[in-house]
């Protein structure tokens, strides 16, 4: 592991988890652009990272890489917390959150997906216990990558994303959670909350996320069935050889850049051999607003977490296979196909009446 700053870090092993801290003021007239870099490589993962305040007041992120879990060697925890009030609960969670999945019961059976869940609201109840943080206005998206002999997992809550690159294409590990989405939405009123202007009560934009107890207080609801709840969605891929890279990022990151522009951007970078985390402060750079009046875009903390698979083989083999063309799938070569063939036998072919069905070649047929 090759850690790139020291400020408000924690190194143990192949463990690197960053809490996030305040660093300025109460006003910025510039952005801070100090960008805090890590990276750490085995067999299975080279692993980069970068976090960056920008123009926020307060840095409030926090995010963590771990190659190989302490109670569960051989199993990779990847993570990006995006705080909002504050940054406690994002600390709290960058530095607990794998433990607590793992003590699940669930875990030692195998069944990772409810670990997952159980986790998360596991960790939850237990800043409720914590007198610092149950009175605290504060709380944090959590977006998790675990892989574990070649599945993936990826569990989140809120609007933080993760994506897989897989021979050249993106590939979506989970969903945003807003209020304004139907099945959000019922559970909000079920619970005695309301949404306006796109917000929970008038105030919060994420209809999920850790923390934010004052939107958990209906007694006769379970945690799940919270106005906000930290139950989380759950992804679960197999891992091929064709498995690039996993990029996770806050949403700094994809409110100024969709999904496959982030995954060109990093396959583009990778294929020219740059580290990966020198490419998680360029897409941070190029996500930074030059000035504060684009309705926040490029605006807010920034976090990266970037995995990149190697398969047992050497970076050099990674960074070859990204200099390829992606590989298109099949159904959607057939639909180019067919969509570029469709004006030639209108135009050619079926708009001139004086040819006949029987003459058309047989390949149209």
């Amino acid at each position: 592991m090759q850690p790139r700053s020291s400020n408000d870090e924690r190194v143990t092993s192949s463990v690197l988890i960053f809490l996030a801290g305040s660093r300025m003021g109460q006003t910025l007239s510039e952005p801070v652009t100090d960008k805090e870099s890590a990276c750490c490589q085995n067999e299975h993962l080279k692993v980069g990272s970068s976090s960056m305040q920008g123009w926020r007041i307060n840095m409030e992120d926090s995010h963590c890489h771990i190659l190989s879990l302490p109670d569960d060697p051989g199993t990779a925890f990847l993570a990006v917390y995006d705080g909002h009030g504050g940054a406690k609960v994002a600390q709290y969670a960058g530095a607990n959150l794998h433990k607590f999945i793992i003590k699940q019961p669930e875990y030692e059976t195998g069944n990772i997906e409810e670990a997952l869940r159980k986790g998360f609201l596991a960790l939850d109840q237990a800043m409720l216990a914590e007198e610092s943080l149950r009175d605290e206005m504060a709380g944090s998206t959590a977006i998790v990558v675990l892989i574990k002999n070649d599945t993936l997992y990826c569990a989140n809550v809120g609007d933080s994303r993760a994506i897989a690159c897989v021979a050249g294409r993106e590939e979506s590990l989970s969903n945003d959670h807003k209020p304004s989405y139907p099945s959000e939405k019922r559970r909000i009123r079920a619970a005695g909350g309301w949404v306006e202007s796109n917000r929970v009560n008038g105030n919060l934009a994420l209809s999920r996320a850790l923390g934010d107890f004052v939107f958990k207080r209906n007694e006769s609801k379970s945690a799940e069935e919270q106005v906000v709840t930290a139950l989380p969605d759950v992804e679960v891929r197999t891992v091929t050889p064709e498995w690039e890279f996993v990029l996770l990022a806050c949403d700094g990151i994809w409110d100024v850049m969709g999904r496959s522009e982030v995954c060109d951007f990093v396959r583009l970078r990778l294929s020219t051999g740059m580290e990966p985390e020198v490419i998680c402060e360029e897409l941070m750079t190029r996500c930074l607003a030059p000035d504060c009046h684009m309705g926040g875009l490029g605006c807010d903390n920034m976090t990266v977490v970037l995995a990149c698979f190697l398969h047992g083989e050497s970076f050099s083999q990674l960074v070859a296979k990204c200099a390829r063309p992606a590989v298109r799938p099949v159904d959607e070569l057939a639909c180019n196909f067919n969509s570029f063939l469709a004006p030639q036998i209108s135009s050619h072919w079926i708009c001139q009446s004086q040819r006949t069905h029987a003459q058309l070649p047989k390949f149209f047929l």
